[in-house]
């Protein structure tokens, strides 16, 4: 499921402060009896991992982090400063084979006595990275202002990713070349050879990364966030989580509810069973299409602007002729269809993106080529950039197909994808190879957790925008109805996501007095749309 971040596929896709406190209470750390697991209720053999995570939690909180300033070349500079956890690669062999964990802060701006915690930040993927967190500080970003005051702010890399011990699939450069074939199949040998791509990039996943695949997992990464707690001195966990942090904040308040203080989940990931999540990313074609429709509907109303038509069919017209002139020719020799979606579809994520993506396009209308192919093709020099982009689509897939079972039996995807592209063609084969690493996956493949609100779960602030793309509307109810007590604000008629970071005073101002009150509205709420994009 692509979230948060925008996915650049590679040839096998086809086409996204304060010094650490005492230590916990006892309590909190103290490794329970193999049946007194938090998890076992809900259906999964967590018993090795609660105890293995009690210990690691012990152990870090003894420990602490050793903050230092970051490396000069990670661009997050003093008074941010970074650290290392240490976890177990599986928690179910707590003394085994330890990988670490980068996290970053910066102390709350507020007094001493107005200091509240830390709040851990994720902001998706899965494969982000929540380094960046602590830069809304020092860069004065008005809408966190209130909160910096109360928390020092933390973020992470998870497992797998970026400056923690990091996971691959392929060779970065080989990762970014272009043209990739068209995703959209024009013949059933067009088909074979995605499907070819596909398994050859599970195979290298297996290769290159084999140790880790197994314990790639959401759950597991949970255990790591309830690590990070302990090593920072916080008794309970205050959360941020965007897009795929959502269902990672689902699953952590599932297995640790009662380690929970406050948690805000925005633009939410449908915690089923039933959709984790080869249904989440059908799904996600759905309303993907129609978020594609509502910024084609604003182009041409803006047509004054762009000059791209003045109705949604005549954008549309002028998308399907760009496209097609790309597939016959690769435009500068390097932007095909795939490229070109790679690029369009930050549109249908981001309403910040509906101004920049309708310039370059109405750029290229009006003959200039080199706009659209600095815009969409990518940057072979970019050494560093593109080993982050390998990295995060490695680990993107590794969660995703190690979290649930996919369909293993072509004839599945052919049907669904097939019968969805027909009213749906913006996102479906692209989606589809690139998740169909998960039809050959390597390794073992999990039931996932059955979120629900378990003892100790205080109340959850949930906030989604209507017709948000990558996380469908109906995912922020279905997680309302899980978690108890949990309050749902729904930004009407806007589907940009992550709301979080938007100016909309109804939203900030309720993010802000959950995290530093704990107090919710006594019902749902519903408000206004942030500002629509101006040209």
């Amino acid at each position: 499921m692509r979230t948060t971040r925008l996915k650049r596929s590679t040839a096998a896709l086809g086409t996204a402060v304060a010094l650490v406190s005492a230590t916990l209470a006892a309590g909190a750390v103290t490794a329970p009896a193999a049946n007194a697991s938090p998890g076992a209720r809900h259906g999964q053999p967590r018993d090795l991992e609660a105890y293995g995570t009690a210990v690691a939690a012990a152990r870090a909180a003894k420990a602490g982090i050793d903050w230092r300033d970051c490396p000069a070349d990670w661009n997050l500079p003093a008074p941010i400063q970074c650290g290392h956890v240490t976890v177990p690669l599986d928690y179910a062999k707590p003394y085994g084979k330890q990988i670490t964990l980068t996290v970053d802060r910066i102390g709350n701006t507020g007094t001493k006595a107005q200091r509240q915690g830390a709040l851990i930040y994720n902001p998706g993927g899965p494969g982000g990275s929540g380094l960046r967190f602590p830069a809304r500080v020092t860069g004065k970003n008005p809408i966190w202002a209130k909160t910096a005051e109360a928390y020092d702010f933390v973020g992470f890399d998870p497992r797998g990713v970026g400056k923690s011990t990091p996971i691959s699939c392929v060779d970065p450069q080989e990762f970014v070349k272009a043209p990739k074939m068209d995703p959209v199949p024009d013949s059933e040998a067009d088909k074979r050879a995605q499907r070819k791509l596909a398994r050859e990039y599970a195979e290298g996943c297996a290769e290159r990364s084999g140790e880790m695949l197994p314990h790639m997992t959401t759950p597991n990464t949970a255990r790591d966030l309830d690590v990070i707690r302990a090593a920072l001195g916080e008794k309970k966990l205050n959360y941020l989580g965007v897009s795929y942090g959502t269902y990672l904040g689902a699953v952590y308040g599932t297995l640790f509810p009662g380690h929970v203080r406050r948690m805000v989940v925005d633009s939410v990931v449908n915690p089923s069973r039933e959709k984790i999540w080869y249904q989440a990313n059908l799904d996600q074609d759905v309303a993907f299409e129609t978020r594609w429709k509502d910024w084609q509907d604003w182009v041409a109303e803006n047509d004054a602007t762009y000059h791209l038509g003045d109705t949604r069919a005549e954008v549309q017209a002028q998308w399907l002729k760009l496209r097609a002139t790309a597939k016959k020719a690769p435009i500068g020799g390097v932007v095909g269809p795939a490229e070109l979606l790679s690029f369009f579809q930050s549109a249908p994520y981001y309403d910040s993106a509906w101004a920049s993506v309708a310039s370059v396009f109405s750029a290229y209308a009006g003959g200039d080529t080199q706009a659209l192919v600095d815009a969409a093709a990518p940057d072979l020099s970019d050494t560093a950039g593109n080993a982050s982009s390998e990295n995060g689509n490695a680990v993107y897939t590794a969660v995703e197909c190690a979290d649930a079972k996919w369909p293993t039996d072509w004839k599945t995807w052919d049907r669904d994808n097939t019968r969805l592209h027909r009213d749906h063609p913006f996102l479906t084969w692209s989606n589809a190879w690139m998740n169909l690493p998960c039809a050959t996956w390597p390794t073992k493949q999990r039931t996932p957790v059955d979120v629900r609100s378990g003892k100790g779960l205080p109340p959850v602030l949930i906030v989604q925008s209507e017709r948000d793309a990558a996380t469908p509307y109906e995912g922020a109810v279905e997680l309302h109805q899980r978690f108890r007590g949990s309050r749902l604000v729904t930004e009407r008629d806007a589907g940009s996501h992550g709301v979080t970071g938007l100016t909309n005073p109804c939203v900030n101002d309720r993010v802000d007095a959950y995290l530093l009150t704990g107090e919710v509205d006594r019902r749902d709420v519903t408000c206004a749309p942030h500002a629509t994009p101006k040209p």
